[in-house]
């Protein structure tokens, strides 16, 4: 496998890959997709991709900022990679890229949500060197303006 990692940081750019995003939003609309990534980039959110000849093997969105309690950290949002390519690496190089990219932006740590049912993210993330820290709280208001 000839594999490139790219960043992405346009709306355009990131909206060519909702297909890859779909395996963990099956019913994101290309309209709802492009509304909350116009939202989310002038907060430091930028995407990688991990793709072989074009096609998009794995995806992950990403921001930087600033808690009191951690200083500078970097954030992973929406982790995906296609289901038939599973169990191959990809997620790993997405992680290896982003703890480097995490190092060069002189961050403390890396900070991510998983589901608490989602026990094969929970594995990754612990294979991964990542821990539970604490419990991140949500309280739902309106059920239908989520992302399903």
């Amino acid at each position: 496998m000839e594999l490139q990692i790219q960043e992405l940081t346009t709306v355009e750019e990131m909206l060519a890959q909702i297909e890859t995003m779909r395996f963990l939003y099956p019913n994101i609309s290309v309209e709802k997709y492009k509304a909350y990534l116009s939202d989310m980039i002038p907060h430091n959110y930028i995407q990688i991709g991990v793709f072989e000849n074009g096609v998009c093997l794995g995806i992950t969105g990403c921001w930087s900022s600033t808690k009191l309690w951690t200083g500078k950290y970097l954030e992973i949002d929406n982790f995906v990679v296609n289901p038939e390519v599973r169990s191959k690496g990809i997620g790993k190089l997405l992680t290896d890229y982003i703890e480097q990219k995490a190092i060069d932006s002189d961050c403390s740590s890396i900070v991510l949500d998983a589901f608490t049912g989602n026990f094969a993210a929970h594995r990754f993330y612990y294979n991964q060197g990542y821990g539970p820290k604490g419990f991140h709280f949500v309280k739902i208001l309106d059920e239908n303006k989520m992302t399903h």
